[in-house]
C-alpha cells in the first residue's frame, strides 16, 4: 500500500496548521478573482475555483464553487460532490499559482503527475441546492526552477465546509517531458469488451465508465466517452492522470462490489504516457486497502491505491 494514501486519509485535525500566516497577515494580491479563460479551460461551465488570494511566502486562501449537477455527480435532489471535484479543483488552483506566482519562461504549464487524496467519512458535503461554496487553504512546497521557469512543484490543499475540514489534496506537478514513443497513442482493446453499468463502477451515468471487461476477466480502459468534458477535456491522445485515479477507482469499486461512499483515499503516480485506450488494470487487496497498476506495451505506466473504509 503506497504510503502517500495514509499521508493524505484525514484525521479532524488538519496539518498544514504550521504554514498558516499570522492573524496579522494581509493579502499580497488584492483582486485574486480567477476566471476559465485565466485558467485556460475550454467553457465557464468547467470553473470550480472563483478566487484565490497570497496570504504569505507560501501560503493562499481561496473559494471553490461546487454546482449541483456537476457531470460527475449523480443525478439525485441531494448529492455528495464526486471526489474528483476535489482533484480538479486542486489542479486548477496549481495553475493559478504556477501562472500568477512562479517564474515562467515559457505559457506551458506543469503536468500533474500524482495525486493523493483523502477524505473524512461523515463530512464531505451534501448538496440540495445550486451549489456548494468551498474554502481552501493551500501551501506551495518543492518549487524547482530550471532555465527560468518551475521545473516541478508540490500543492497541499485542505478544503473546508461550514468551517470542517472535509478533504486534502496533494498534487506534485512537474514540466513535460513529452510523449513516449512506446506508449503514447491509442492500444487496441481487443474484441469482445463489455463495459460495466455505471452503478458497478461507482460512476453517475454511463458516459463516466472507463473501464471495459474482456474474456478472461481482464479490466480494460476504453472510455465511454473519449471525450469526456471532465475527464478528457479536448480528447487527448492520452489520459489525464485525473482519468487514471477514476480508472484505478472503478477498477477497485468493480472487484470488491463496494459503492463509492467507501471510498477514503485515493492515490495515482503516472510513470509516463497512458494512452487513451488499451491500457491493462490490475488490481490486489489487502486488509480493506487496494492497489492498482496500469500497464500498456507490457509496460507499467501508472500505479495507484486506494484506501476503503472498514466494515
Amino acid at each position: 500500500m503506497n504510503s502517500a494514501v495514509h499521508q493524505a486519509v484525514l484525521t479532524p485535525q488538519p496539518f498544514v496548521t504550521a504554514s498558516r500566516p499570522s492573524r496579522g497577515t494581509h493579502p499580497h494580491d488584492v483582486d485574486g478573482t480567477l476566471t476559465w479563460h485565466a485558467l485556460g479551460l475550454e467553457t465557464m461551465a468547467s470553473l470550480l475555483v472563483l478566487s484565490l488570494h497570497r496570504m504569505g511566502d507560501r501560503f493562499f486562501e481561496g473559494r471553490c464553487q461546487w454546482p449541483r449537477t456537476h457531470p460527475l455527480n449523480e443525478r439525485a435532489t441531494t448529492v455528495a460532490h464526486h471526489p474528483l471535484i476535489v482533484v480538479e479543483s486542486t489542479r486548477q488552483l496549481a495553475v493559478a499559482v504556477q501562472r500568477r506566482h512562479l517564474p515562467m519562461a515559457s505559457q506551458a504549464d506543469c503536468e500533474v503527475l500524482s495525486v493523493s487524496l483523502g477524505l473524512l467519512a461523515g463530512f464531505v458535503p451534501r448538496e440540495s441546492g445550486s451549489a456548494t461554496d468551498v474554502a481552501v487553504r493551500l501551501n506551495l512546497s518543492d518549487v524547482v526552477v530550471r532555465a527560468g521557469s518551475a521545473a516541478s512543484f508540490r500543492v497541499t490543499a485542505e478544503y473546508l465546509h461550514a468551517g470542517q475540514v472535509f478533504a486534502t489534496c496533494v498534487l506534485g506537478c512537474a514540466s513535460s517531458g513529452g510523449d513516449d514513443p512506446e506508449t503514447a497513442g491509442a492500444l487496441a482493446p481487443g474484441p469482445g469488451l463489455l463495459h460495466p453499468p455505471a452503478a458497478a463502477v461507482g460512476a453517475a451515468a454511463d458516459a463516466d465508465v472507463l473501464l471495459a471487461r474482456g474474456p478472461q476477466g481482464r479490466l480494460v480502459i476504453v472510455p465511454r466517452d473519449p471525450a469526456h468534458p471532465v475527464l478528457l477535456p479536448g480528447r487527448p491522445s492520452r489520459l489525464t492522470t485525473a482519468a487514471v485515479l477514476e480508472a484505478g477507482r472503478q477498477a477497485v469499486l468493480l472487484s470488491c462490489g463496494l459503492t463509492a461512499s467507501a471510498v477514503v483515499g485515493l492515490h495515482a503516480d503516472v510513470r509516463s504516457p497512458v494512452p487513451d485506450r488499451g491500457a491493462v488494470v490490475e488490481v490486489a487487496f489487502d486488509q480493506g486497502r487496494a492497489r492498482f497498476v496500469v500497464t500498456a506495451a507490457g509496460r507499467v505506466v501508472a500505479t495507484g491505491a486506494v484506501s476503503l473504509l472498514r466494515s
